[in-house]
């Protein structure tokens, strides 16, 4: 079977690689001219972009692997306005640890000249300087190895190839105490107090005392990785949020403190006694497939970055599928129970039922209890927005028969749910992917700018982490409005309430440290300027829009269609009105659409899914043990209606 959208493409030579500046060539600009010879890899990546940061890790085998005839090159092409500063452009290659070389694009340029439409968009040119692949999304990297393998054996053949070091130059190693620290959580003066620290470039926990300044002790060995023990066996790969579960959970499961181990793909769990670490979430693999739910251990999960103990649960805000998770640690004595608690995987702002809501990175949590309950805040970094998720008894629900076993382990059967409880979700400030700023005063106006912290105020107002603004911000439910606290700091990443109130403890990170501030009484106003994704709309014509999503599997894989067509297509718009026709989930990699003359711009939401496995494309047969691989972006992409738009739009998911 193949891609209906696939279709052989003109030999292009690839454009020159223009931008502001290069990172890591020790001060040398690069061009695609001096790299004749070598297999070249561009890279479009943003430093906000969880689906970037997953690609980063699948590039750093391959760049290992064929070292000596790959060069790798970042394009960093920022979505929001403070990526594209020098200086957060800095912060970003060293937090993440990008070892090649980095072209500074702020203005799009080569990334429109090389036609990308998404974050991340991988780009290759053979040696002799033609395009031989585009690709969008992440899980590209058996397809890459194979290709790059094959680049290696024709071009070689014909003396084109040329082996060697690349061009890239490690810059000086930074020395801080701390690296990009993500989070900040008081222990209690039973556990010895002192302020618990996420080093993440660092990979461990680091125990301060109350200075801010002065180490007690570290957990983790600060090599990456994943793997339980001992505060000097243990390791960790960027761990981010912290939460403390209440003592009477933490004495049945037998550790007190939940990490969001981030690049890890797992949750963590403390014990404060000793600071011993076990994996209690995940397995170590990335999420790969848009559903999950089971025992806890088995189950993989996706870039967890923060963690809150809400609702008699520990919620996991899993930002690598723009979901909320939820785990029992205490379900089972073999485990805990992992479900989705809210999100349906699509990105985006919509408010609702929870287990029809869109989030978009949610990196920030913190829980506020009140008369009516507890309500869970959410920083929503994508969307720049303030959210928050409320029980509503009025969504609850039944589960199917229990006779038909919920998971493929029968044991876990037993303990799930009869009923699954209801929330609903809403938005406090923010409208969605696409819209940021600085702006203070009501709510519904206000705007925020890549937010990851949030804290809740002895008067039931929440404090903001406003990263990309380097401000804390203040959230007042009572009058519906918007104040700064603070700003002027280096990408604040998360809070903490301390003196009842009286000061925060911000954890200021790209500064690598953290820092005391008092709260004002009141809060200043900043009337800012409303700015948007600087990512040029697609125009396209009012009527008949054909989508049309390329995908060749790589040499050696067929799309498996041995149980049904292995490909999924969602489309949706927001407005919703954009859309007249074609708007649903479906099979297959083509759709019409209807675009609405009466709506003159807005977002196309389309997410694919493609399966393809080893095995013959020309006799279709599959080996026994065929590994199979699953393929899938998601496109956000802002287009405005015109009488002389385009009447198809294409979309490369592996376009070869």
């Amino acid at each position: 079977m193949t891609s209906p959208a696939t279709a052989r493409r003109a030999r292009v030579r690839a454009p020159q690689l223009s931008g502001r500046r290069w990172l890591g060539t020790g001060g040398r600009d690069l061009d695609l001219a001096a790299l004749r010879g070598k297999v070249v890899l561009l890279d479009f990546w943003t430093s906000c972009c969880v689906n970037c940061l997953h690609v980063l890790d699948e590039l750093r085998p391959l760049e290992e692997e064929f070292s000596d005839v790959l060069v790798v090159v970042g394009v960093h092409s920022p979505k929001f306005a403070h990526e594209g500063t020098p200086q957060a452009v800095d912060a970003a290659v060293q937090r993440y640890d990008v070892r090649h070389p980095v072209l500074d694009d702020p203005q799009l340029v080569t990334w429109q000249a090389y036609a990308a439409r998404a974050w991340p968009t991988l780009v290759v040119v053979d040696p002799e300087g033609y395009v031989v692949a585009s690709l969008s999304g992440e899980g590209h990297a058996h397809g890459l190895a194979v290709l790059i393998r094959e680049l290696v054996a024709e071009h070689g053949a014909k003396g084109a190839l040329r082996s060697g070091t690349g061009p890239y130059t490690p810059p000086p190693a930074p020395t801080s105490a701390l690296s990009f620290p993500g989070a900040v959580l008081a222990l209690p003066a039973q556990a010895g107090g002192g302020l618990l620290v996420s080093d993440t470039a660092h990979h461990q926990l680091v125990l301060l005392e109350d200075d801010l300044e002065t180490e007690r002790y570290r957990i983790g060995t600060g090599q990456r990785g994943l793997a339980d023990g001992g505060p000097r066996r243990a390791r960790f790969a960027e761990p981010a949020g912290l939460a403390l579960l209440p003592p009477d959970v933490a004495a049945r499961v037998g550790w007190d403190v939940a990490v969001a181990d981030s690049a890890a793909h797992a949750v963590r769990g403390v014990r404060l006694a000793d600071g011993a670490v076990v994996t209690v979430a995940g397995t170590g693999e990335q999420l790969r497939r848009r559903e999950g739910g089971g025992p806890a251990l088995a189950q993989e999960l996706s870039t967890p970055m923060a963690v809150a103990w809400f609702d008699g649960q520990l919620v996991i805000a899993m930002a690598g599928v723009h979901q909320l998770w939820a785990l029992d640690p205490a379900a089972d004595p073999a485990g805990g129970v992992v479900r989705v608690l809210a999100g349906t995987t699509a990105e985006g702002l919509r408010d609702g039922a929870a287990e029809q809501a869109w989030f978009a990175q949610t990196s920030g949590l913190a829980v506020a209890s009140g008369p009516d309950g507890e309500v869970l805040w959410l920083a929503d970094a994508e969307t720049s927005a303030l959210r928050h998720l409320r029980r509503d008894p009025s969504r609850d629900r039944a589960l199917p028969d229990r006779s038909v076993p919920l998971v493929e382990d029968e044991r876990m059967a037993n303990v799930l749910p009869i009923a699954l409880p209801g929330y609903e979700v809403g938005t406090a400030v923010g409208t969605g992917l696409f819209d940021f700023g600085f702006r203070d005063g009501d709510a519904a106006q206000a705007l925020l700018q890549h937010p990851l912290g949030v804290a809740v105020l002895p008067d039931g107002s929440v404090a903001v982490a406003d990263t990309y603004n380097g401000a804390v911000r203040r959230y007042d439910p009572a009058m519906g409005s918007v104040g700064t606290l603070a700003r002027d700091l280096a990408e604040p990443a998360a809070l903490l309430v301390e003196d009842g109130g009286a000061t925060l403890v911000v954890v200021e990170s790209a500064a690598h440290r953290l820092v005391r501030l008092p709260v004002p009484a009141a809060a200043q106003r900043v009337d800012g300027a409303a700015q948007q994704v600087r990512r040029p709309p697609t125009q396209v014509a009012p009527g008949p829009v054909a989508l049309r999503v390329a995908f060749t599997p790589p040499t050696g894989q067929e799309l498996d269609d041995r149980w049904g067509d292995p490909t999924r297509l969602v489309v949706s718009a927001s407005p919703p009105e954009l859309l007249v026709a074609g708007a649903g989930d479906a099979t297959g990699l083509v759709r019409d659409l209807v675009v609405s003359g009466d709506v003159p711009e807005g977002v196309l939401h389309v997410s694919v899914q493609a399966a393809a496995c080893d095995g013959d494309p020309q006799t279709g047969e599959v080996p026994e043990h065929a590994a199979c691989h699953l393929y899938q972006q998601d496109w956000g992409i802002p287009v405005r209606t015109s009488p002389d738009g385009a009447s198809t739009l294409d979309l490369d998911l592996r376009g070869v």
